[in-house]
């Protein structure tokens, strides 16, 4: 005999064997008498309340224009200024660099340049959104900066 905690007997529950014949269930199945879910076929969308109006229907509706989910509004990737002195000279940054320097980036997101630090070597910045405290920073340093635009038709040019 097996060496354990206890003696129990173990519990073996019977699969029910529906749809076989008047001997196994009953004639029914265990689907009860008439109407829509004894029939053959049946299943029903989420929400679907037997033909009256839904819930997600009957809810009045808000005014004015759909606000967006936090989901879709765009996120801003922070970026400080005083890590823009990890790239070399006469180097353009921008977010295809930032990824290879190891920033993780969406397609999604945006980059936003923070006035945080000092820049000590002149470079092209590409960025989504700057402040501007860090415009003056990186123009004083020599740099320049360039705004990523938004609409889709002038980045396919």
């Amino acid at each position: 005999m097996k060496k354990g905690l206890h003696k129990l007997q173990k519990i073996k529950k019977t699969k029910k064997r529906l749809g076989r014949g008047v001997g196994s269930k009953g004639s029914k199945s265990g689907r009860g008498m008439k109407g829509q879910k004894s029939r053959a076929g049946y299943s029903r969308r989420a929400g679907f309340e037997g033909g009256q109006t839904p819930l997600y229907q009957r809810v009045p509706k808000k005014r004015g224009a759909k606000r967006k989910s936090t989901s879709q509004a765009t996120k801003y990737v922070e970026l400080l200024v005083k890590d823009l002195n990890k790239f070399g000279a006469g180097e353009i940054v921008g977010p295809g660099a930032l990824k290879r320097f190891g920033v993780s980036l969406k397609k999604s997101d945006r980059v936003k340049l923070i006035g945080k630090g000092k820049v000590e070597n002149k470079l092209t910045v590409r960025v989504h959104a700057v402040t501007k405290g860090a415009r003056k920073i990186v123009e004083d340093a020599g740099g320049k900066l360039e705004i990523i635009s938004r609409n889709k038709d002038n980045s396919s040019k």
